[in-house]
């Protein structure tokens, strides 16, 4: 569990994890240079969790330092406004101990706090049975951080996460585990997403939408052995064509900062069509003409 300055969450975080029916359980907190009241709260579970330190570096060089800490043989990730059902672990955990082949097991998740009535509770696709390939390929992700529990040796196969990037870093680690390696769903809602303003380590889309979509393209040279299925054109339909529906999906939901951004990647990659350039090109102006000029448009 990482934490920077989730005081506000924390608590109920740390006892979603204490309090699961599974009790056989190792909470690791890592410090990652709070300035806010969540060091006075961490030292009131002590003698309940490990706490670890670091200077201010993110989320994922925190669970790094975590993983390095870390005894057991099956491995969770919770932040620290986030939390679980009581029978989380118990239920994740039976799913491995029953498919013995499965690295991970994952479930179904709820987002709490979005705006305009969204954060219907969902239960992701059964992967390995719908085209796991081209569905990790087309999501941002299959599954929140907090909704899986893997085994430790396949993350001592990867080396943990990759922190090149300050966001997505979560869908590279999946990616190189979930694709080389089989899963079992769990299809329950046990896992809560907190949206809020405090900090959060997922916030502008934009910056989610391009680190995504460069996560996708590294895997994709890193690893061709686990797409060789795909043509060329059915990558970059993945791939770029996923840009350019994350853009599209920012531009009708109104976010026009982070359509006007996705946008100018979109029309640098080359993957559009004429009809898309009525979209596209004004993406090209200054941020403030575009807000005003596609305000006006509406």
């Amino acid at each position: 569990m990482p934490c920077y300055n989730a005081e506000m969450f924390l608590r109920e975080a740390i006892d979603s994890v204490l309090q699961q029916s599974y009790s056989d359980v190792e909470l690791i907190v890592i410090d990652d240079g709070s300035t806010d009241g969540s060091r006075q709260i961490l030292e009131e579970y002590r003698e309940r969790v490990t706490l670890l330190d670091q200077e201010n570096q993110g989320p994922y060089p925190a669970r790094n330092l975590g993983l390095r800490h870390a005894n057991g043989d099956l491995i969770a990730f919770l932040d620290a406004d986030d939390w679980w059902r009581k029978d989380f672990l118990e239920k994740m955990h039976s799913a491995l101990m029953e498919n013995e082949n499965a690295v991970l097991s994952y479930c179904g998740w709820q987002n709490i706090g979005l705006k305009g009535g969204r954060g219907e509770p969902h239960v992701p696709p059964d992967y390995e049975k719908e085209g796991k390939a081209e569905r990790f390929l087309r999501a941002a992700s299959p599954w929140p951080i907090h909704a899986a529990l893997v085994r430790r040796r396949a993350i001592d196969e990867i080396d943990g996460f990759q922190a090149y990037l300050p966001t997505c870093m979560d869908y590279d680690f999946w990616l190189r585990i979930g694709m080389a390696h089989p899963i079992v769903l769990v299809p329950e809602v046990m896992s809560f997403y907190r949206h809020h303003d405090q900090g959060q380590i997922v916030s502008k889309q934009w910056r989610q939408a391009q680190n995504s979509w460069s996560v996708k393209k590294t895997f994709v040279d890193q690893h061709p052995d686990l797409v060789s299925q795909f043509n060329d054109d059915e990558l970059r339909a993945l791939i770029d064509g996923g840009l350019l529906r994350r853009g599209y999906d920012n531009y009708w939901r109104r976010d026009l900062v982070s359509a006007r951004r996705i946008f100018r990647l979109v029309l640098r990659t080359g993957y559009w069509k004429l009809k898309d350039l009525r979209y596209l090109l004004p993406a090209l102006l200054p941020e403030r003409l575009y807000l005003v000029l596609i305000g006006l448009a509406e």
